[in-house]
């Protein structure tokens, strides 16, 4: 018998829950992972005396103890959550196009709907109405899609079944005409990767929904706290880790699993691997073609890699307060056109939006005292930085930074004269640290055709399994519960094997 039953490959979100969930369940588990820490980008970084946050910005899902949410069951169910600090945004989020717009959005319905009525008087009817149809939706997409109602059908969810895969702008277009309105009211579509008019409204609304009804959280200590929590209760039942291990292949004979091929040559035999890694880099380089059916990469023939980030990480010797930052989340924009915003992210230009997380408005022990931390972020597809001559690497890393410090700057005007540490991430970056093709932090674009309710997660390789977001959608919460799934997946196969 080998000494592990599962090997888990990648100790990001969903290569961590799974792992616990298995070791908690007796399954004796392998964690590999390349880097010297736990989290892919669920982690932080030093710099001075700063402690950067990478990557969270509003963790959706937790709702309160009164009345929880998804993500809050799920950090229950496997014995952490009494293990995190949890802090509550009031605020839902700040969208500012100067010289166009300056409003804030409490995470309440009542309140956000009101706040959009009082700047959009015209529209009251509208706005009552899309919300409406919000929660509605949500309601019936959560009976379907989450509770898997046995008797689900268009005529018992008429809603959800007709509006599912339509693409947000149909929807926002029949209950709204004010353009800025509508990009209000979509503002959180860069939370997704695709602009209103691509994006499915079932996503965006599940979202959106998620943030008004369970509220917006931060967690104390960052999303690197999570993943130290995650790795140190795994390790408490029993299971076993090494970092700076990199795997090399996945074994296999006869389409089965048999084990793991680690850097220094050690095979380690296993029943099972969980591959946190993308689905490409599985097949292609840790698998190889040779191994695998003819059919297995027909199905990535029309998915395209998703965007990844630009991040500017900011260390400020001021408190936010001194620096006129009242909310955590800003989004700032150079007009309110979503195509616009996305085209840019295809592009070396300066971003035409950009989102600033001070997360020290509802924590400040986040930084140093009489100090604040907040990153700067757009998204941007990593192919215009693979083109670049590395000559130009830095020159353009640092122009785009600045053209989006000057952009905050028109918000938050005289934050740059009291900076006290800058660092920068580009695409490249995030493929260096991540190694996600493209360093894609969202996996494969999420059009309709790509989602879970026409993609099988069933693997070409008996024994495979993977978690995270290439077989999710992007985000904190959904990656944390691929890993939790992919587990259960997992013992089920195993009570049957035995």
């Amino acid at each position: 018998m080998p000494d592990f039953n599962v090997v888990v490959i990648g100790a990001g979100n969903g290569g961590l829950t799974a792992a616990l969930t298995l070791a908690r369940n007796g399954v004796k588990v392998l964690l590999l992972e390349r880097h010297n820490l736990p989290g892919g980008c669920a982690t932080s970084f030093i710099r001075g005396r700063f402690e950067f946050e990478v990557s969270l910005h509003q963790l959706s899902g937790i709702g309160s103890p009164r009345k929880p949410g998804p993500l809050r069951r799920l950090l229950g169910e496997m014995g952490i959550l009494d293990k995190l600090e949890l802090v509550e945004m009031k605020g839902l989020y700040r969208l500012v196009i100067p010289g166009e717009i300056d409003i804030t959005l409490e995470a309440d319905r009542g309140s956000a709907v009101e706040t959009l009525k009082a700047r959009f008087p015209r529209e009251g009817a509208g706005i009552e109405g899309f919300f409406d149809l919000l929660y509605k939706f949500s309601a019936q997409m959560v009976a379907v899609a989450f509770a898997r109602d046995p008797e689900a059908s268009r005529e018992k969810y008429p809603i959800f079944f007709e509006h599912a895969l339509k693409p947000t702008q149909q929807i926002l277009d029949q209950y709204l005409r004010d353009p800025l309105l509508k990009s209000i009211i979509s503002t959180y579509w860069t939370y997704l990767g695709l602009p209103p008019s691509r994006l499915p409204f079932s996503d965006f609304a599940l979202l959106l929904w998620s943030y008004l009804e369970f509220k917006p959280y931060h967690l104390k200590g960052g999303s690197q706290a999570l993943s130290n929590v995650l790795l140190e209760s795994f390790l408490a039942c029993g299971g076993t880790v090494r970092f700076n291990c990199a795997a090399q292949k996945i074994l296999v004979s006869g389409q089965k699993v048999r084990g793991v091929l680690i850097e220094d040559g050690e095979e380690i035999p296993c029943f099972y691997v969980l591959s946190n890694a993308s689905t490409l880099t599985t097949y292609t380089d840790l698998i190889g073609p040779e191994n695998l059916p003819r059919d297995s990469f027909q199905s990535f023939g029309g998915k395209t890699i998703g965007p990844s980030g630009f991040t500017v990480f900011l260390g400020f010797d001021r408190g936010p307060e001194e620096l006129g930052i009242s909310e955590t989340t800003n989004f700032i924009g150079r007009d309110s056109d979503p195509e616009h915003a996305f085209a840019r992210w295809r592009t070396l230009d300066v971003p035409g939006s950009a989102l600033l997380s001070c997360y020290n408005v509802f924590d400040p022990d986040f930084s140093p005292p009489g100090t604040c931390q907040a990153a700067l972020v757009t998204l941007q597809f990593a192919d215009p930085w693979l083109s670049l001559p590395p000559s130009q690497y830095f020159g353009t890393k640092y122009r785009i930074a600045q053209g989006m410090l000057n952009l905050a700057e028109q918000v938050f005007p005289g934050m740059t004269k009291h900076l006290e540490e800058v660092e920068v991430a580009t695409p490249l970056t995030h493929m260096r640290y991540l190694g996600h093709p493209g360093g894609a932090i969202y996996g494969f674009e999420q059009y309709a055709k790509d989602s879970s309710f026409f993609e099988s997660r069933r693997s070409f390789v008996q024994g495979l399994y993977f978690a995270g977001s290439w077989v999710a959608p992007g985000g904190y919460q959904t990656t944390l519960q691929s890993g939790v799934s992919a587990a259960r997946a997992i013992l089920k196969s195993l009570n049957k094997r035995n």
